[in-house]
């Protein structure tokens, strides 16, 4: 866990917790297989679209709400490749918008592997994030296909102390579940893709 993580200073109510590049990657895979699909070109998924759809989906109503969006990702990437606006450090890092769903602000981490597991990065953070007290609402996106990664993830949520904290856990199928909520990772990436399922459905 770099320092520039743990002196993150007051944390705001609701966090969303991001494996940057996991979540390029399924944005890759969505792309390829819908214009297969669909016999269109695909765009970048929208960020602000997308996690407005992430709130949404972790149990946030419309409104004046602070969502805290922490994006990790490999020190060698500095940018994301299937998601816009794309540059982590020109961007997104300390960039914000406010929408009807509220206010989002947006962090990056890079995690320097020579010095920490990409794995234990990750699951320090959520450690951290979850253990702050003014931290009521955490939507949680790793990459939850390496299941010792999930595992860590899993047993760490079902050991949360704070009974009142609203955990979703985003993945791309039902996993193994615990002391949180799921939701369909996928549905949230094809909304701020512009698909929609009446048109998958006209296709089939």
């Amino acid at each position: 866990m770099t320092e520039e993580v743990q002196n993150q200073g007051k944390w705001k109510e609701n966090v969303i917790l991001v494996d940057a590049d996991y979540v390029d990657s399924v944005a890759f895979n969505l792309i390829v297989n819908f214009e297969r699909m669909l016999g269109r070109p695909i765009p970048p998924a929208d960020m602000s679209l997308w996690v407005d759809c992430v709130a949404l989906d972790g149990g946030l109503t419309p409104g004046k709400n602070e969502t805290q969006v922490v994006l990790i990702h490999s020190k060698d990437k500095s940018q994301l490749d299937n998601i816009e606006p794309s540059d982590f450090a020109d961007e997104l890092k300390d960039r914000a918008f406010k929408d009807h769903v509220g206010e989002f602000l947006f962090d990056a981490y890079p995690i320097e592997e020579e010095i920490v597991d990409s794995d234990d990065f990750y699951v320090d953070a959520l450690h951290l994030i979850t253990s702050q007290k003014e931290v009521k609402r955490v939507m949680v996106i790793p990459n939850a296909e390496n299941a010792p990664l999930y595992n860590k993830v899993r047993t760490l949520l079902n050991r949360l102390e704070d009974d009142e904290k609203h955990i979703t856990l985003f993945a791309m199928q039902p996993m193994p579940g615990g002391r949180f909520q799921q939701q369909i990772l996928g549905y949230s990436l094809m909304v701020a893709m512009g698909i929609s399922g009446d048109e998958i459905k006209e296709k089939l």
